[in-house]
C-alpha cells in the first residue's frame, strides 16, 4: 500500500477545507499515526487477553507453579505487545512517506522500544523462575535474589549500551570507551553494588550463608534468621521480630557466627553450672551411704566405690579413726556422679556427643559444677524445655546429698538472720 492510497483522502479533504498544503501533510501524517496506534492498541489488548486465558488454562492443568508466577508478573501483557510493535515498525515507511527524513529517527525509537520490551519480558521470566525455584527444597535456602539481581543488572547494562548506540548512532565500542574514561566516577557511584556483587559470588560459592540460617553479627546488632539475601543487603529477622539490614560485603570482611552447623548436627549445647556452697561439702557417713544406695542410678556405683576405697585403705594401713586419713566418698563427688548418670539416661540428651560434669575453679559464689552436654532437639522451645527439665530435677534433689546451692540472700533471709541475732542477745 502506498502513502497516497493510505491517507490521500484525508490530505485532500484538509486542503479543500482551506488548510495549507504543508499543514495538511502534517495533519494527514498525524492522522495516520493515530489510526495505527489505535489499531495496534486494540490488537495488543486482544492478544493479551488470549494469552492470559491460555496461561490460565495451562496453570489449571499443570502442577507446576511456574505458569502462575508468569501470570503474576504479567508476562502475557509484555508478549502481547511484540506483534503490534513489529507491525507498527513495518508501517513506519508508509506513514512517514511524505516526510522521509523522519523515518530513520522513528525507526531508532522503535529499536529502543524493542530493547526495553525484551528486557521486561526477560525480567518477568527471571522473576517467575526465581519464585518457582523457591518452592523446591533444593533451592529454598539459596540466595536466588542475588542471582536474579546480577543477571538483571547485566541485562540493564547491555540494554543501556544498545539504547545509547541507537539514539546517538554511535557504535557500542564508542560508548564503552567513554565509560572507561569515567570508570573512577562509576566505581565510586556503584561501589556498594560492585562490592555486593563480588560478595554474593563468594557467599554462594563458599556456601557461607543461606536463607533461614541463624546468624549473629554483634557489630550490626543482628541476631536471628536470614530472610533475604540480595545484591547489596542481607535482611535478618531478629528474635524480637525487628529487622536488621546488613551490607552483603560485611559478611565477607567481618566475622559472624552461623548456627547452621548446630542445626545440621542435630545437637544443641547445654553449658550451665550449679553453684555448690563450699561449707556444705563433707564426707558421707556410712548410714548416709546406705540411704543413698536406694537411688537406682547410684546403687552399683556406690558398692563398687566403697569396695575400692576399703581395699585401698586396707592396703595402705590407713588409720580410719580420723576422717582426714585415707580415701572417703564425699557428698559433692557423689552428687557430681549422680548428675552425670542422670543426664546420660535422659531421653532429651544426644548420646553421640560430648557429655561431662566437671568442677570449675571455686570462687566467691561457691564451687561451680558445670554440666556440659548436647540436647538432641535443636528447636528453641524444645531445647529450653529439656534444659529446664534437667535443672528442675537437679536443684530439687541436692538436699538429698546434704548439699546447699549458693544464692544471694533475699530480704527474708536478712530478716531471719537479724531475728536470730536478736534472740541470742535476748
Amino acid at each position: 500500500m502506498r502513502y497516497p492510497d493510505l491517507i490521500a483522502p484525508v490530505h485532500r479533504a484538509l486542503v479543500e477545507a482551506g488548510i495549507p498544503d504543508g499543514a495538511a501533510t502534517w495533519l494527514a501524517m498525524l492522522t495516520g499515526i493515530v489510526i495505527v496506534f489505535t489499531v495496534m492498541a486494540l490488537l495488543s489488548k486482544v492478544l493479551a487477553r488470549l494469552l492470559f486465558l491460555t496461561l490460565k488454562r495451562m496453570s489449571a492443568r499443570t502442577e507446576s507453579s511456574f505458569d502462575d508466577h508468569l501470570l503474576r508478573y504479567r508476562l502475557h501483557r509484555y508478549v502481547a505487545r511484540v506483534v503490534p510493535l513489529m507491525a507498527s515498525y513495518n508501517l513506519v515507511p508508509i506513514v512517514f512517506q511524505g516526510m522521509a527524513g523522519w523515518i530513520p529517527i522513528v525507526e531508532r525509537l522503535f529499536h529502543v522500544f524493542f530493547i526495553v520490551l525484551f528486557v521486561r519480558i526477560a525480567r518477568a521470566v527471571l522473576r517467575a523462575a526465581r519464585d518457582n525455584s523457591r518452592d523446591r527444597a533444593a533451592f529454598r535456602d539459596k540466595p536466588l535474589d542475588s542471582y536474579v539481581q546480577v543477571i538483571t543488572l547485566i541485562m540493564y547494562l547491555v540494554a543501556g549500551v544498545l539504547i545509547f548506540s541507537q539514539l546517538t548512532g554511535q557504535s557500542a565500542l564508542t560508548f564503552l570507551t567513554a565509560m572507561g574514561a569515567a570508570s573512577a566516577v562509576l566505581l565510586l557511584v556503584f561501589k556498594d553494588t560492585i562490592m555486593g556483587f563480588v560478595a554474593s559470588i563468594q557467599i554462594s560459592a563458599n556456601d557461607m550463608v543461606r536463607v533461614d540460617d541463624w546468624i549473629e553479627m554483634p557489630k550490626y546488632g543482628a541476631d536471628g534468621d536470614v530472610t533475604e539475601i540480595n545484591l547489596t543487603t542481607v535482611k535478618v529477622r531478629n528474635w524480637d521480630n525487628t529487622i536488621t539490614t546488613v551490607p552483603t560485603y560485611a559478611l565477607i570482611v567481618d566475622s559472624f557466627k552461623n548456627w547452621r552447623g548446630m542445626t545440621e548436627s542435630g545437637g544443641r549445647r547445654i553449658k550451665r553450672s550449679i553453684l555448690v556452697k563450699i561449707s556444705s561439702i563433707r564426707h558421707l557417713l556410712p548410714e548416709e551411704l546406705d540411704h543413698l544406695r536406694q537411688v537406682r542410678l547410684l546403687r552399683t556405683y556406690i558398692d563398687e566405690r566403697v569396695a575400692e576405697i576399703a581395699r585401698h585403705n586396707t592396703e595402705h594401713h590407713v588409720d580410719e579413726r580420723l576422717p582426714i586419713n585415707g580415701r572417703r566418698l564425699t557428698n559433692v563427688g557423689l552428687y557430681r556422679k549422680y548428675i552425670e548418670m542422670y543426664i546420660s539416661a535422659h531421653p532429651g540428651i544426644h548420646k553421640g556427643m560430648s557429655l561431662m560434669v566437671r568442677q570449675l575453679a571455686p570462687n566467691e559464689h561457691g564451687l561451680p559444677l558445670e554440666i556440659y552436654c548436647f540436647a538432641n532437639n535443636t528447636g528453641w522451645t524444645e531445647y529450653e524445655g529439656t534444659m529446664a527439665d534437667i535443672f528442675d530435677h537437679l536443684l530439687a534433689v541436692n538436699t538429698f546429698f546434704h548439699i546447699e546451692v549458693f544464692e544471694s540472700p533475699a530480704a527474708d533471709d536478712v530478716r531471719m538472720a537479724m531475728r536470730s541475732i536478736a534472740e541470742r542477745k535476748g
